[in-house]
């Protein structure tokens, strides 16, 4: 797959894998103990599962493609480089690529001392699939 932005692609998502419909790359681009940066890269019609954040918040901006993120209980919005989303600490929500396009974004997240991720179910294909 063509790189859809300027940051490299990085390495299979190999670790996370379980949680994603479809494949991803992650390429680590900063971080100490205080926060993580990272570009993620999704093949066309990728998404992570839900999850939530517990303890800490997650910034997503925009670098190439399109894609989408969604909070529970919101509409799905749409992604293209330059946006910016934030996700509240505690947040149910999935993000990833547009059913037909390749998508990256790069990952804010802070470190803290007992936060962590819970993962979810997958996002329901049928509504997903709406928003080609």
């Amino acid at each position: 797959m063509e790189n859809p932005s300027a940051f490299p692609m990085g390495k299979p998502n190999d670790a996370y894998a379980q949680y994603f419909e479809g494949q991803s790359w992650l390429a680590p681009l900063a971080g100490d103990d205080q926060v993580n940066v990272a570009n993620v890269t999704f093949e066309p019609g990728c998404t992570n599962h839900w999850h939530i954040h517990h303890g800490v918040c997650q910034i997503l901006i925009a670098v190439g493609g399109r894609g989408y993120y969604q909070i529970e209980g919101q509409e799905p919005v749409e992604l293209k480089p330059g946006d910016v989303a934030y996700i509240p600490p505690e947040t149910k929500h999935w993000h990833g690529a547009a059913p037909t396009e390749a998508f990256a974004h790069i990952a804010v997240m802070p470190r803290k001392e007992g936060a962590g991720n819970e993962w979810l179910e997958p996002v329901d294909d049928e509504e997903y699939r709406k928003l080609a």
